[in-house]
């Protein structure tokens, strides 16, 4: 029961309004204010430990931008992540909604087996994968079974040629389980009558898989793609945990690299310019990717 009447005679507009200012409230503080003040931070050299020091820099820290090796490789090791992890998640996570497609006895089994990575803190995934990525045959699962297998043991995390591409294992088998149900929506949406039609036309399972299921979840794996495009841009957790962007700068990503000017050089100034910088790619990349949809 609302104690307050006056509510009761407020119009739809003011009810809208009640009760989207929280929200909005919210949006301000944690993201528009965060923007703005990073693009102020910019243009100054400011250190968070000594704010009354901060001072006007113009484009120094962008100029720096531009000529940090630092900065390129991690925008290249965020663009490699992106790429590989987007073509092997959601690939996995397709063919995993495939495969527990068919309501057949004990599926929801391997549904919720699927699904149930995800559940556990990314944080906490890292942890036990440095344990199974541990180069000792002793202690290392993936070690231990090279070995039973007549393999030599790997480096794994501690090789600049193998880091990267043990974390983008290693979040694809997390993440893909999300997406496998989202996937899986889209497939049970697809009408059985226009498969039958297809078979009583003569189409084969491919041809079926060609232009029945994927015409009809054609816009479910757009938005599947988009989504796990920007959480790979924003890839952090993983080399935090399990490499602290090593070895050899191997797995430092943009979003790793502002962490640790911001929060351990204590570079608010160059964290921001960074930050910016990366803003608008996330931004660029996305309405790119609208605009080939809509082209489409």
């Amino acid at each position: 029961m609302i104690k307050n009447k006056n509510l009761l005679k407020q119009t739809p507009l003011q009810y809208v309004l009640f009760f989207t200012l929280p929200a909005v409230f919210l949006l301000f503080c944690f993201l528009l204010l965060p923007v703005v003040f990073s693009f102020g931070f910019s243009f100054m050299n400011f250190n968070m430990l000594k704010p009354q020091a901060a001072f006007f820099t113009g484009f120094e820290n962008h100029v720096r931008l531009l000529t940090d090796p630092t900065f390129y490789k991690a925008l290249k090791n965020t663009v490699y992540f992106t790429v590989i992890v987007v073509l092997y998640q959601d690939s996995l996570a397709f063919l995993l909604a495939l495969l527990v497609k068919r309501n057949i006895r004990g599926i929801g089994i391997f549904r919720t087996a699927y699904f149930t990575p995800l559940v556990t803190s990314i944080t906490v995934v890292s942890i036990l994968w440095t344990f199974i990525y541990n180069p000792n045959p002793t202690q290392g699962l993936l070690n231990a079974l090279r070995i039973k297998i007549g393999l030599a043991p790997s480096q794994f995390l501690h090789n600049p040629k193998t880091a990267m591409n043990s974390i983008i294992f290693m979040s694809g088998w997390h993440s893909a389980g999300y997406h496998m149900m989202i996937l899986l929506a889209g497939l049970q949406a697809i009408p059985n009558e226009l498969y039958e039609a297809a078979e009583i036309d003569g189409a084969g399972p491919i041809h079926q898989f060609l232009h029945v299921t994927i015409p009809g979840i054609k816009n479910v794996l757009i938005f599947v793609v988009q989504v796990t495009m920007i959480s790979a841009m924003k890839l952090f957790t993983q080399p935090y945990v399990m490499t602290q962007g090593g070895p050899k700068e191997s797995t430092k990503t943009l979003t790793y690299y502002i962490y640790q000017q911001g929060f351990q050089f204590r570079n608010i100034g160059y964290a921001s310019t960074i930050s910016i910088l990366f803003f608008i790619i996330v931004v660029t990349l996305s309405l790119t990717m609208k605009h080939i949809i809509k082209e489409k």
